[in-house]
């Protein structure tokens, strides 16, 4: 249910609306200008929201200090080309589990087939979206602090465009749900284009058997092998080449690694291939 207007009233703790209608509103933040609309909604669980137009002065970000790659993984959410920037895995479904595992039974008990509802089996229905609803929420304020960090720090951002429906069919589907990577991708893609940095989707394929430090191709890693060794004699954690290898492939102007070429005499600074 939505409900969108521009002639409402703000008083004290209560939003007025047309037609006489008063809502009390609990305030997550002060409001930066005099609102101009309103738009009122409900969510799948019932709660209502008010959501107001405003004019707000925008944010001017201070010039970064050059790039950073991003390897989307599900052990480590983001494994960052600056350890200092990586987001690990935070697991808040897998602790709901235990109370969402016991609503779901409820639900189960409370089920009779070709019977309308009872009013016990919708409140296990709405307790259980209830906890995936939390979890939800938590995973996307995890997602927003963590991809503010990196903006704030960074004039190049490089992200592998990788699409995780694939681990859906996999063993690690539930992991990979918890992690939340898709989320964490269109969150760190569209704060970082809002504060006019330059974003470069990097395809992922062969960005795990390159090496970051000669960019020669290694052999196919299993998914076992953590540690990437080179002939060169470099070693390093496989997520962490990765993502050194897209920050590498991103600063030559390019987004795939089949684009740049294998070439030794090309300069390097601290491991990577520089432009």
């Amino acid at each position: 249910m939505e409900y969108t207007t521009r002639g409402f009233g703000i008083s004290g703790g209560r939003l007025t609306l047309p037609k006489g209608v008063s809502i009390p509103v609990v305030w997550s933040r002060e409001l930066p200008s005099a609102p101009t609309s309103v738009r009122v909604f409900q969510d799948s669980l019932g709660h209502w929201y008010a959501s107001f137009v405003v004019r707000r002065e925008v944010a001017v970000y201070p010039c970064g200090e050059g790039g950073v790659g991003v390897d989307w993984g599900v052990s480590t959410t983001a494994t960052a080309s600056d350890p200092a920037f990586d987001l690990p895995y935070l697991g808040h479904r897998k602790r709901c589990a235990g109370e969402l595992g016991k609503a779901q039974r409820k639900m189960a008990r409370r089920y009779r087939k070709g019977r309308p509802g009872s009013r016990g089996d919708a409140e296990a229905k709405r307790q259980a979206a209830k906890l995936a609803k939390k979890a939800a929420r938590q995973n996307v304020h995890g997602s927003r602090v963590w991809a503010r960090r990196v903006v704030e720090r960074h004039d190049l951002i490089a992200v592998e465009d990788f699409e995780p429906v694939f681990l859906a069919k996999s063993t690690m589907a539930r992991k990979a749900a918890d992690a939340a990577i898709g989320a964490a991708k269109r969150e760190l893609i569209e704060r970082a284009r809002r504060a006019g940095r330059k974003v470069v989707l990097v395809r992922p394929a062969y960005t795990t058997m390159t090496c970051s430090s000669c960019f020669a191709r290694a052999k196919r890693l299993e998914l076992h092998e953590r540690t990437f060794r080179c002939d060169c004699g470099y070693t390093d954690g496989r997520d962490r080449n990765a993502a050194r290898v897209v920050l590498a492939v991103a600063e030559r102007g390019h987004t795939s690694v089949d684009d740049v070429r294998q070439a030794g005499h090309l300069l390097r600074v601290d491991g990577l291939v520089a432009v």
